[in-house]
């Protein structure tokens, strides 16, 4: 039996869309109905979200926007520059299948939601990010390019102090010798939301890079999804914001969306250490299973997050079309 391609509506369709992001494994909150129309609203996209059936069964997942201004038409996933955590393809209820049945269900909804967007939407680019997703094989065998990168996820197991000795050693002396009576870490509100993301902005500033999420994108992102899904860890020392990471939390996983960079003024505490250990820390409480960094990709950042003893995962790129376009499609919106 084939398996059929139905576009779901993110408002009308939002329940039944969210049912099945919550039984697939390989989603996240930003896979979730109201976070795609932020991502919408908020890149000038539209949205298609693309839901693949074995009769009545559900066996895929696939959210894409759409870009189109003057002659150019863009499919992406994430949505342009949206800064979102992994989207792209995912599936449910395969894992029960041999694996010659689950490799054939994966191929036959990739190619019908592929096909889908070909006939409905014929793009000149495309470009998805894939994370939790590992046979890209479709994606090869339709032409597309797919090139491999890279994250570090630390296994939130065993108890606090056993997580805490994995550490590197200048990580573990930076958590047990810091003067408790000087700082505290606690999880922030809406407020502390936009202030990690004001900070991470002023920071690419500094370096002379773009920067593209906006703070009232991530508030709106925090007021919107379910409570827990986004969460604003910050550190402050007498009641003074020092700095912060923005963790999107799925059903098995902590994602380190946003933050932890160096603070704007010079404080004798190790901020980021006591940040991430607390992330991690509170998530192993709770029974999550992995702290995804988020990246592993730019050599100095990889020196930091490495001291945590994180494992390497593989995420995907997969992009068809003119080389090129995607930069084309940003100056088009910075043109709106």
């Amino acid at each position: 039996m084939s398996v059929d391609i139905t576009v779901l509506n993110p408002r009308t369709d939002a329940d039944e869309w969210n049912r099945y992001v919550e039984r697939s494994d390989g989603t996240n909150p930003f896979f979730r109905a109201e976070a795609l129309r932020l991502q919408a609203e908020d890149t000038g996209t539209r949205a298609h979200l693309l839901a693949g059936f074995k009769g009545q069964e559900a066996v895929g997942l696939f959210p894409v926007f759409e870009y189109t201004k003057g002659p150019i038409t863009g499919v992406f996933s994430p949505a342009p520059r949206s800064w979102s955590c992994y989207l792209g393809p995912a599936t449910l209820n395969v894992d029960k299948l041999k694996q010659r049945k689950a490799d054939r269900r994966i191929s036959r909804f990739l190619e019908g939601a592929l096909e889908w967007i070909d006939e409905e939407i014929s793009p000149q680019y495309s470009k998805f990010v894939a994370a939790e997703f590992d046979d890209v094989r479709p994606f090869v065998w339709n032409d597309y390019d797919v090139t491999p990168g890279y994250t570090y996820v630390v296994d939130l197991e065993g108890d606090e102090s056993e997580l805490l000795d994995r550490f590197s050693s200048d990580a573990r002396s930076n958590v047990r010798n810091a003067d408790e009576d000087t700082y505290v870490v606690e999880e922030g509100d809406g407020v502390d939301v936009e202030r990690i993301v004001d900070q991470v902005a002023n920071r690419y500033e500094n370096q002379g890079r773009a920067f593209h999420l906006s703070p009232e994108f991530a508030r709106s992102a925090y007021e919107t999804l379910p409570d827990g899904a986004i969460r604003p860890y910050v550190c402050r020392s007498d009641g003074e914001f020092l700095g912060g990471i923005l963790v999107v939390e799925s059903e098995t996983t902590r994602y380190r969306w946003q933050g932890g960079v160096k603070p704007d003024i010079d404080v004798d505490l190790p901020i980021n250490d006591l940040l991430d250990w607390t992330v991690m820390r509170d998530g192993l409480r709770e029974g999550l299973e992995r702290y995804d960094l988020v990246g592993a990709g730019v050599p100095s950042i990889n020196r930091y997050k490495a001291k945590f003893n994180p494992r390497l995962e593989t995420t995907y790129e997969i992009t068809a079309g003119a080389f090129g376009l995607d930069l084309v499609i940003d100056q088009y919106r910075k043109l709106q």
